[in-house]
């Protein structure tokens, strides 16, 4: 027979995870996010947030920028 150890262990809180964010257009990492009113999001590079920027802001809740670190 085997026997088993229970371990426990925590899980952080989501606003303690530090997750770097790609760009949903090509990859690249995340410079804005993009909140819409169904809730989800959309994230970014600074290139292609620049190109996308009047469309954005035309269905964007928020629109959050990146601080650069």
């Amino acid at each position: 027979m085997t026997q088993m150890t229970q371990t426990l262990t925590t899980t952080p809180a989501a606003d303690d995870l530090v997750v770097p964010f790609h760009c949903d257009r090509c990859g690249a990492l995340a410079k804005v996010r993009v909140v819409l009113a169904s809730g989800s999001d959309l994230v970014f590079c600074g290139h292609h947030a620049r190109e996308y920027d009047t469309k954005l802001r035309d269905i964007a809740v928020d629109i959050i920028e990146t601080d650069g670190e």
